[in-house]
């Protein structure tokens, strides 16, 4: 039996890793003195609620080698094998200390580098699913999904700058005119880290934008794919899934959605709107 491991920075809970049948290893993350392990005891709401009420950015952990040690050892003590998916190399030291654990389990754990974060991790453990369900081996996940993990694209709408102020990557400066002139940027994670793909000026150009992005890479409706949103309420994702309907129409019946969690939330703050997916 292969069993997948993934991390939290996949933006998968607890109650849905049990409901997929994936082994979930959360982040830590901390609020002033109030430590919590993401999905895991702070839901993504809650997460957000607090966030919004913050001064503060959060602080959030790598996962170290002595909690992946732990869980694997719980996941092969049975003798089954064990692909554990893990956030992007250079985003976090997460992934190395996954290898550096998985070392000492003689061949029976794998670990694949997402090079990825949110939906976009996710949707390549959605993947790695299908193909334990359809009987490969997990040299064969490891191999395929190291082949696929360039085809996914994570692409998002932010709603505010204040975050990336707050954690450095903007000057208040570029915050205030941003604000000012209402300007949304679309981010992506590409190469494994964040990038800036384009900035719009109004709701409704950054929506139309993003589709563009979206729409030049193409999605393959026959691998997963998810949309995504941030904060308490997903109104602004309704509104674009109405906008983009070209994307979606004579192509999806069913637009999987979830709630963005701490790791990219952190940065990106409320009223943000993603979609992940493998390209075309």
């Amino acid at each position: 039996m292969i069993k997948i491991l993934v991390d939290s920075a996949s933006d998968i809970f607890a109650e849905e890793a049990e409901e997929l049948g994936v082994s979930l290893i959360p982040m830590q993350i901390r609020f002033g003195t109030d430590e919590y392990y993401d999905g895991v005891n702070l839901s993504h709401t809650e997460f957000f609620a607090k966030l919004m009420q913050s001064a503060e950015l959060p602080q959030t952990s790598q996962i170290n080698e002595y909690r992946f040690n732990e869980k694997f050892e719980e996941l092969t003590a049975d003798g089954d094998d064990v692909v554990a998916i893990v956030l992007s190399s250079k985003l976090s030291g997460t992934y190395e200390c996954a290898v550096r654990a998985a070392e000492k389990f003689g061949g029976k754990v794998h670990v694949v580098d997402s090079m990825n974060a949110s939906a976009g991790e996710k949707i390549l453990c959605l993947y790695a699913l299908r193909l334990a369900k359809d009987g490969a081996t997990a040299e064969q996940i490891v191999e395929e999904l190291d082949r696929k993990k360039s085809k996914v694209r994570f692409l998002a709408l932010l709603g505010t700058l204040e975050y990336l102020k707050k954690g450095g990557r903007i000057s208040s400066a570029t915050a205030a005119i941003g604000k000012m002139f209402s300007v949304k940027p679309v981010i992506s994670i590409a190469d494994g880290a964040v990038k800036m793909e384009g900035k719009a000026i109004g709701s409704k150009k950054g929506s139309n934008l993003l589709t563009k992005f979206v729409d030049m890479y193409g999605i393959d409706f026959d691998m997963p794919y998810v949309l995504v949103y941030s904060g308490l309420s997903d109104e602004l994702l309704d509104l674009y899934v109405r906008d983009s309907e070209k994307l979606w129409k004579n192509h999806a019946n069913d637009l999987p959605r979830h709630l963005i969690g701490s790791t990219i939330g952190t940065h990106i703050g409320p009223d943000g709107i993603g979609v992940a997916f493998f390209a075309r």
